[in-house]
């Protein structure tokens, strides 16, 4: 989610003020103090302008090779 944060050039406060959200609430899911549910998870990526099929492949891939 950072990644895709980034390449929307959006820092976390104004990616906050888009989700309407504290900055610590991009902060805390960032850092995995945090999940997001899958509406809040599509939301964000609405507001970052990612498809969220290419972030769960992304993560689908990580997670196979950690393992």
């Amino acid at each position: 989610m950072r990644k895709a944060r980034k390449q929307a050039n959006l820092t976390q406060i104004q990616l906050a003020v888009l989700l309407d959200k504290p900055q610590s609430f991009v902060s805390k899911y960032e850092r995995g103090e945090r999940r997001l549910d899958i509406v809040e998870f599509l939301e964000v990526c609405h507001r970052l302008g990612a498809d969220p099929h290419k972030i769960i492949n992304e993560l689908e891939r990580q997670d196979s090779n950690s393992s």
